[in-house]
């Protein structure tokens, strides 16, 4: 029998951890709660509604967050829609995940998209709406070349590692 090598680490050590990156943070809103974890070891941090919005069937609505960052080069925020609000009320982000590169100062607003079909979603003032997962990048130099190597997959694309409705008993 091997053993077991997944032990769970104590909240305490994460805790302890502290960040691994400093992000310096712009609130452009005094009223809001700044962008904020949840949890001990979450990756994403809560944004939060700028405004009140109500979001039809269908519809998409652009979000402010107030919130401006800079972040150091070499570093990528993406927002990710939270999996609850998709969950419960079917609301999502377009362009999910978005992203804000390093070299922007703006404000971070969410495209929003209520994908339920017969609900309006509300949101007010305050609610978390999106997460933002910093997370490391590179960045590559592109090569010209005449042909590329080869690989298992080759040109396969969309569908050709099968999936829905190509099983066989």
């Amino acid at each position: 029998m091997l053993p077991n090598r997944s032990r769970k680490i104590p909240e305490t050590a994460v805790q302890q951890a502290g960040p691994s990156v400093k992000v310096q943070l712009k609130m452009l809103d005094d009223g809001l709660e700044a962008p904020s974890y949840a949890h001990p070891g979450d990756a994403g941090a809560d944004l939060r509604a700028r405004v009140d919005v109500e979001l039809a069937p269908g519809q998409r609505v652009l979000v402010p967050t107030g919130v401006s960052i800079a972040l150091p080069f070499g570093y990528v925020a993406l927002i990710h829609p939270r999996s609850g609000l998709a969950t419960r009320h079917g609301l999502t982000i377009v362009n999910a995940p978005g992203t804000v590169d390093a070299g922007y100062r703006g404000e971070i607003s969410v495209t929003l998209l209520n994908t339920d079909a017969a609900e309006t979603i509300r949101l007010k003032r305050g609610d978390r709406i999106a997460q933002m997962v910093i997370q490391r990048v590179e960045t590559a130099e592109f090569e010209p070349v005449a042909e590329l190597s080869d690989s298992v997959r080759g040109a396969g694309g969309f569908g050709s590692t099968g999936g829905f409705g190509t099983a066989t008993a």
